[in-house]
C-alpha cells in the first residue's frame, strides 16, 4: 500500500548512548492547564515489543521517549513482575528486540547493533556480533539466526576506484530505491551456532560467542525479512531445532518491481536445502509459525500477484501430508498479528467495523471473538490460559493488558493532567444506499449548543481501516485539543466491512470513495447542529493526500482550507516516480500510455492536477524529501500550481524525512504548521 500514513508504525533511528549523549529519561511534564498539547504528545512513552516469560511469569516490554530539546531518542526494556498495581519494575536498561534465553530471567536483547545477554542486572556481550538488525534464537538455545545488511549492488567507487569522491550513483535496473533508501543492501540472515557459558552449575552467564555463520541466502540479493518493514516474525525455528522457515521473494530488479508473490521457504541446516512450501500461491506469503509440536506450520497469504491490499489469510499446513487449510475462511477481512496459543489453537487480530479485535480459532476453522469494545487490540502471549494483549484506541496510547487487567501505565502522568475528546460512531447512507461508519471526534468540554470548525479526514493507505488507531502524528486528539470537530469516515476502499468493500477502490480513485467523502460531511452538516457549515476544512495524507489535491477540485466550495501532506498531485509522475511498480500497475490499473485501457484512462483522467483551473481554496502542502514512495516533488508541483492560480498556499519542505515525520522537533513543528494554518482560515 502507499503509505500506512496515519500510523507511527517506526521510530527515529536509536542513537547509541554516550556520555555525551546521555539517555532520554521518561519526563515528567507538568501542563498549565488540561490541555494536549504537542509538547504532551511527544512526551508520551511508547510501548513497542512485549515478551512474557513462560517459566517465570516476568516479562520484558520496550517503551521509548523522547527529548523534542535533543532531537532525540532512547528505547528502553523494562522488566516487570505483576502485582496488585500492575506492573512492578525490577530491571530496567537500554536496549531493542528483547526475548527470554532458557528461562529463569535470562534475556537476549539488542544494543547498539550487538547482541547481549542479561540475567540479575549483569550484562553480558555475545562476541561476534556487530551490524545486527534482528535475531531469533533456536529452540535448543545451541543456535541463532541474525539478520544483517549485505551488499548487494557496486558503489561507483568498486567500479571507478580513482573516483572516491565521487557521489553519482549508476542504476541499471529498478527498485533502485525503497521507501526512504537507496537500495544497495538487503537484509539476510546468517545461522550461527551461540556458544554461552555458565559460572558453575548455576544459570549465571559468564561469557557467549557465536561462530562465524551461515548466509542462508548467500551469493543473492534476495531479502529475508521483506524490506521495508519486515521483522524477524518473517522467519521462524522448527521445533525440532534443525529447520528455518522464511519469507522470501527470490526476485530482483524490474521483476521484484513488478511482483508481490513471496514465498515460506524451508532451510534445513543440515543439508542446507531450501523447500518452497507455498510454491503455486501466487500473493505476499509471509510469517510462518510452527505449532509447539512441531505438525504444523501457519502463515498469512494473500491470493492474488500484485495487489498488496488482498485479503490477508490465515493458512495452516500439515507437514506430515503437506495439506493446506484455508484456515480464516469466511472471515471476509485481513487477519493481522497471530501466534499459537497451542498445538490446536491460534490467537489472532482482525478488524471489522472500524475496531480491531482479538480472536481464538482451532483447526476446523471454529473461531469466538475474545475482546469487546472501542478499541484496537494487538495479541502477545497466551500463557496458562491468560491472555496478554496491548490495547489503544483514538484517545489513548498503548499499554499492556492480561485478561482484562491493565499492567502497564507508561503515561498516566499525562493522561491525569489532559482532558481528552470523545468519539463516537455514526452510521451513514452513502450515495448509492450503502452503509458506511464514521467517527465523529468531539473536543473536550464539548457543548452541543455551540458551533465548531470541523475538519474532514481523509485516510491514507489507500486501505488501511479507520480503526481505533493512535498516531503521533494524524492524531484525532490533539485536532480535538484545538476546537475541531473531526468526522473520519471509513469510505470505500477500507478493510473491516468486507471484500467487496475493501476492493472497491482499485482502479476508480476519483469515483464512489471520493463520493463517500462527501457523504461523510455533508451529512454531518445536515444533522449535527454543532458543525459549522461555514468553517470547514479539510485534511489528509499518503491517499488521503491525493484525496485533498483531488477534493480540491471537486468541493463546490465546501470547504475554507486544505492541507495535504506526502499526496499524489500528478498520477502520471507517480506512476512511474512511485518505486514498487505492483502497486501503481494493480490501483491505477494500468499505465497512461495504454489508450486502450478504459481503467487505467479513467484513472489517469481523475488526476488532480487536471482540475487546478477549478482550485478556489487556501492549501497547505507537506511533504519529505526522503519519500521514496510519493515524491516531494508532487507537493511542490501542487504548491506551485496553487500560487500561479492566485491562491493562499504554504508549503513545507522536510528534506530529512520519509513519509512520516519521525524527529521530534520536526514533529513539532508539523503540529504548530498544521494548527497555525487551520486556525487562520477555519478561526480567525
Amino acid at each position: 500500500m502507499i503509505a500506512l500514513a496515519m500510523l507511527s508504525a517506526g521510530c527515529a533511528k536509536q542513537e547509541a548512548e554516550t556520555p555525551e549523549k546521555q539517555p532520554i529519561q521518561k519526563p515528567q511534564i507538568e501542563l498549565t492547564s488540561d490541555k494536549f498539547t504537542p509538547e504532551a504528545l511527544w512526551a508520551m512513552g511508547r510501548i513497542g515489543s512485549v515478551q512474557v516469560d513462560v517459566e517465570t511469569g516476568w516479562i520484558a516490554y520496550t517503551v521509548s521517549y523522547y527529548s523534542v530539546a535533543e532531537n532525540r531518542s532512547t528505547t528502553w526494556i523494562r522488566i516487570g513482575v505483576e502485582s496488585d498495581n500492575g506492573l512492578d519494575i525490577i530491571d530496567e536498561f537500554i536496549g531493542s528486540e528483547p526475548a527470554w534465553f532458557g528461562g529463569s530471567g535470562n534475556l537476549a536483547y539488542l544494543k547498539g547493533g550487538k547482541l547481549y545477554l542479561r540475567r540479575d542486572r549483569e550484562e553480558v556481550l555475545v562476541e561476534g556480533t556487530e551490524d545486527v538488525e534482528g535475531f531469533l534464537l533456536s529452540p535448543m538455545r545451541d543456535q541463532v539466526v541474525l539478520i544483517k545488511q549485505v551488499k548487494t549492488v557496486p558503489a561507483t567507487v568498486d567500479t571507478y576506484p580513482d573516483l572516491p569522491l565521487a557521489s553519482g550513483r549508476i542504476v541499471d535496473d529498478l527498485m533502485y530505491k525503497h521507501w526512504d533508501e537507496w537500495t544497495e543492501t538487503a537484509p539476510q540472515p546468517f545461522v550461527c551456532a551461540l556458544n554461552v557459558r555458565y559460572y558453575g552449575e548455576g544459570e549465571r552467564i559468564q561469557s557467549a560467542s557465536v561462530g562465524e555463520g551461515t548466509n542462508i541466502l548467500e551469493g543473492t540479493a534476495f531479502e529475508s525479512p521483506m524490506k521495508p518493514f519486515g521483522g524477524v516474525e518473517q522467519l521462524a525455528w522448527n521445533p525440532n531445532n534443525e529447520e528455518i522457515a522464511y519469507t522470501c521473494r527470490k526476485k530482483t530488479g524490474l521483476d521484484y518491481a513488478l511482483s508481490t508473490n513471496s514465498d515460506i521457504y524451508v532451510y534445513n541446516i543440515k543439508t542446507r536445502t531450501h523447500t518452497n512450501l507455498t510454491e503455486g500461491m501466487l500473493g505476499y506469503d509471509t510469517n510462518p509459525a510452527y505449532s509447539h509440536n512441531g505438525q504444523y506450520i501457519a502463515w498469512q497469504s494473500m491470493e492474488r500477484d500484485g495487489y498488496e491490499s488482498d485479503e490477508n489469510r490465515l493458512y495452516i499446513m500439515n507437514l506430515a501430508t503437506g495439506e493446506k487449510t484455508f484456515l480464516s475462511k469466511g472471515l471476509d477481512t485481513d487477519v493481522s498479528e497471530y501466534f499459537w496459543a497451542d498445538d490446536e489453537t491460534l490467537i489472532f487480530s482482525a478488524v471489522w467495523h472500524a475496531t480491531q479485535h482479538l480472536y481464538r480459532i482451532n483447526l476446523r476453522g471454529e473461531r469466538e471473538e475474545l475482546t469487546d469494545g472501542q478499541y484496537d487490540y494487538v495479541p502477545v502471549a497466551y500463557i496458562d490460559n491468560m491472555l496478554y494483549y496491548l490495547r489503544h484506541s483514538m484517545c489513548e496510547a498503548n499499554e499492556l493488558y492480561r485478561d482484562g487487567k491493565q499492567l502497564t501505565y507508561e503515561n498516566k502522568n499525562i493522561y491525569d493532567q489532559v482532558q481528552m475528546g470523545t468519539v463516537i460512531p455514526r452510521w451513514q447512507t452513502t450515495t448509492d444506499g450503502k452503509q458506511m461508519l464514521t467517527w465523529i471526534v468531539l473536543p473536550p468540554h464539548f457543548d452541543a449548543t455551540k458551533k465548531y470548525p470541523t475538519l474532514l479526514y481523509c485516510e491514507g493507505g489507500p486501505q488501511s481501516p479507520v480503526s481505533q488507531f493512535w498516531s503521533y502524528r494524524w492524531n484525532f486528539m490533539r485536532m480535538a485539543a484545538e476546537g475541531y470537530v473531526v468526522v473520519a469516515p471509513n469510505r470505500r476502499g477500507l478493510p473491516g466491512f468486507g471484500k467487496a468493500w475493501n476492493e472497491a477502490i482499485s482502479g476508480d480513485y476519483g469515483g464512489q470513495c471520493m463520493r463517500d467523502y462527501f457523504t461523510a460531511i455533508d451529512e454531518a452538516v445536515a444533522n449535527l447542529p454543532y458543525v459549522d457549515k461555514d468553517r470547514l476544512g479539510c485534511v489528509g495524507a499518503s491517499f488521503g493526500g491525493f484525496s485533498v489535491y483531488w477534493i480540491a477540485g471537486h468541493h463546490n466550495k465546501r470547504f475554507k482550507a486544505f492541507i495535504a501532506h506526502d499526496g499524489i498531485f500528478n498520477l502520471e509522475m507517480q506512476y512511474l516516480e512511485t518505486e514498487e511498480k505492483w502497486f501503481a500497475n494493480w490501483d491505477m490499473g494500468g499505465a497512461y500510455w495504454e489508450k486502450d485501457n478504459k481503467i487505467a484512462q479513467r484513472t489517469f483522467e481523475n488526476s488532480p492536477h487536471r482540475f487546478v483551473d477549478k482550485w478556489d481554496t487556501p492549501i497547505l502542502c507537506i511533504h519529505g524529501e526522503k519519500d521514496y514512495r510519493i515524491l516531494a516533488n508532487q507537493a511542490m508541483a501542487a504548491f506551485d500550481a496553487a500560487k500561479m492560480r492566485g491562491i493562499d498556499a504554504e508549503l513545507l519542505i522536510f528534506p530529512d524525512e520519509n513519509h512520516w515525520v519521525l524527529q521530534p522537533q520536526n514533529g513539532i513543528l508539523w503540529q504548530r504548521t498544521f494548527t497555525n494554518w487551520l486556525d487562520k482560515y477555519l478561526k480567525e
